[in-house]
């Protein structure tokens, strides 16, 4: 069962040449051209199993889609290892796992000996929250209104863990680059004493992403460590960890990757590993790899996380970053015309992926978003979901992925200019 180069290339085998019908020869257009070519976006969603018939799948966010292929590929690795057990598990296993690893470490651009495997990036963040060992009574840690439900949870953790206070910040909104700049250093030099903090990359609340890098120059100047929550923004957003200049990561691969479902990461920097401690299970090491203790997981997901790295470089990152940006500007860009809604991600393409929440006027309550999230559904075949915490009221988040086309995103449209007009 060794993961030779003819198995990591097995996730691309069943790719058909994904040519543009606009481009000439093998020349493919630029990824914002190509964003809008309905025709090479439906052979990549062909790629997929179809969803239920009669709905539109704008909830994508929760994890993604395997392709087809990669389904196939990851139900034979269960099948052989359900076959072989402990003859595989306990020989040629940890060989094929440290290949994932410099699969894994190579899409990064990090070191193989900088990240270890979790079961997803909520367990990715616990180890690194959880872990982290700089702290003492009297230092503060920082969140904010828009970070994750389990984030936040942890964080207000820490002061009865480490002996330290919280200071929790809510981000403008409508947002840009500089008023969220301004907010954390505001916090910052308000707060001296602060020495963690959590920052997400790409809000799983409203799909906002702040200028990361910016805000960790500016925590690092102040001595401030970032622990960065990259759930939903590897494989929709174009960034590399090493130009970011971020020490600790929490990362997700079964959601824009789509690999099997219950696969993340954490990196750390490989000289902070230090600073973030050992699993309770495992005892003193260097090593990232104990900082996480798992038991014994899902080794078939593990080992299909290249094959499904596969599919997403055939695609291309450029390619899906853009066209995700497309969809969601179909409908996001439309509405906010519109005096009725409230678009909660700017008109900045570099604040935003794919995601995009919004509100209409005046229904800011939790039962108000459950409504209209349900009359989506049950009225226009639109699934989508409702979201809680920004500090200005919850939301209904839209979260299109590749099985979706422009006809969809333009019915969506056509619903919620219906839905405002009546109360649900």
């Amino acid at each position: 069962m060794e993961l030779s180069r003819r198995t990591l290339l097995t996730g691309a085998a069943a790719l058909p040449a994904l040519a543009s019908a606009a481009a000439q020869g093998d020349e493919m257009p630029p990824p914002a051209e190509l964003a809008k070519d309905e025709a090479w976006w439906s052979r990549v969603a062909a790629l997929y199993d179809a969803p239920p018939e009669g709905m539109i799948q704008l909830e994508s966010g929760q994890f993604g889609a395997m392709t087809t292929n990669v389904r196939r590929v990851y139900e034979r690795r269960i099948a052989r290892i359900n076959r072989e057990t402990t003859l595989y598990t306990r020989g040629q296993l940890y060989a094929d796992l440290a290949d994932v690893s410099t699969n894994v470490a190579a899409m990064l651009g990090v070191d193989a000996d900088e990240i270890a495997f979790t079961r997803g990036g909520s367990e990715s963040m616990a180890t690194l929250i959880g872990g982290y060992n700089r702290l003492k009574p009297g230092d503060a840690v920082l969140y904010a209104d828009l970070d994750y439900d389990s984030m936040q949870t942890g964080m207000e953790a820490l002061a009865k863990l480490r002996g330290v206070s919280v200071v929790r910040i809510e981000l403008p909104e409508p947002a840009t680059r500089q008023t969220i700049i301004d907010v954390y250093e505001r916090a910052l030099r308000d707060h001296p004493q602060v020495r963690m903090m959590l920052l997400t990359h790409l809000s799983h609340r409203t799909g906002l992403v702040p200028p990361v890098k910016e805000i960790i120059a500016l925590a690092r100047q102040r001595n401030v460590d970032v622990l960065l929550d990259v759930g939903h923004a590897l494989g929709q957003l174009e960034f590399s960890l090493r130009d970011l200049d971020v020490d600790f990561a929490g990362i997700n691969l079964h959601k824009w990757i789509a690999s099997p479902l219950g696969v993340g990461l954490v990196y750390v920097r490989k000289d902070r590993i230090p600073n973030i401690d050992p699993c309770l299970l495992e005892g003193p090491s260097a090593k990232i790899e104990a900082r996480v203790h798992t038991g014994t997981v899902n080794y078939a997901a593990l080992l299909t996380v290249p094959d499904a790295i596969t599919v997403h470089q055939s695609i291309g990152l450029a390619n899906k970053a853009a066209r995700l940006r497309y969809l969601r500007d179909r409908w996001a860009e439309v509405l906010r015309a519109d005096p009725r809604f409230e678009i909660l991600t700017p008109n900045d393409s570099a604040m935003h992926g794919g995601i995009t929440s919004f509100r209409i006027k005046g229904r800011t309550s939790p039962a108000d978003n459950l409504a209209l999230r349900k009359a989506l559904f049950e009225r226009h075949g639109i699934f989508t979901v409702e979201r809680l915490g920004p500090a200005k009221g919850a939301c209904v988040r839209v979260s299109p992925s590749f099985i979706n086309d422009g006809a969809q995103i333009d019915r969506l449209v056509v619903a919620l200019r219906e839905l405002a007009t009546v109360k649900v």
